[in-house]
């Protein structure tokens, strides 16, 4: 198993710092408890981007930060952790071409809201109702956030030097 360089810590840091953030813009979409979370599409452009041991590792060490602050609670936590997984597998499973990303995200997010009816004893639909526009710009916005991760990525690992450094 190949170690973890300083280049990579960071890059996973900041990677969870980024989804941490992307969270904190909620954005609403006109129906009362379904604001829309930047995150989701951010999260699916890292995984699509930076692959799903980074992607998963920078999703862990967010929710666990979150949650260790007393911004997420343990729910908050169990459907990022089932949305990462379902993305995460998804990607890994299908490649990253446009349909799979578009796709990835409404489905974490269904499989998340399954998740969270079985924990909370509930019915599926409502939950899953209230994530439709979310789900809708999601699969909107993934593809334009993946083309500018991967800029990024390729102009940061085309600068040699910074990895000499590091």
């Amino acid at each position: 198993m190949r170690k973890f360089s300083a280049y990579d810590l960071a890059q996973i840091s900041l990677l969870a710092c980024l989804i941490i953030i992307a969270g904190m813009f909620k954005i609403p979409t006109g129906i009362p408890g379904s604001e829309f979370q930047l995150s989701a599409p951010i999260a699916v452009a890292i995984a699509a981007t930076f692959g799903f041991k980074r992607y998963f590792l920078a999703g862990i060490i967010a929710s666990l930060s979150l949650f260790l602050l007393g911004i997420h609670s343990i729910l908050n936590v169990e459907i990022s952790l089932i949305f990462r997984l379902t993305v995460g597998l998804i990607i890994v499973l299908f490649g990253t071409s446009i349909p799979v990303l578009v796709v990835a995200g409404p489905i974490g997010t269904t499989i998340a809201r399954f998740g969270l009816a079985f924990t909370l004893g509930t019915h599926f639909l409502p939950l899953l109702v209230l994530a439709i526009p979310g789900m809708v710009i999601t699969a909107i916005c993934v593809y334009p956030i993946t083309k500018i991760l991967h800029t990024i990525n390729r102009k940061v690992a085309g600068n040699n030097h910074v990895r000499n450094v590091l």
